[in-house]
């Protein structure tokens, strides 16, 4: 699955009710699951730390829709030549 195909699947099962409930109301949904990931981070299992992962994910996707940000398009643009700054694959930045 593609970062696009992704985005659209999300907004297919969540996007009505995410976009109704606002930016700021579902980036607080996304801000708790990122304190999930922590603890799973710290003491998950290998499956609860897939599953916090994908939570994040589908959460930051759907933030990205009401926004109206392709990730897609975003994470090309920005990461698509390498690292931002030096553009090097790896980075070579110092720091």
């Amino acid at each position: 699955m593609t970062l696009q195909e992704f985005q659209r699947l999300i907004e297919d099962i969540y996007f009505e009710k995410d976009n109704g409930r606002g930016l700021e109301g579902t980036f607080m949904w996304f801000a708790e699951e990122v304190g999930e990931l922590s603890r799973a981070l710290r003491r998950g299992t290998p499956e609860q730390l897939r599953g916090e992962f994908a939570d994040c994910a589908a959460w930051l996707f759907t933030l990205a829709s009401i926004a109206g940000v392709d990730v897609q398009e975003a994470v090309t643009e920005k990461y698509g030549e390498g690292c931002p700054k030096c553009g090097g694959v790896p980075c070579r930045c110092t720091g």
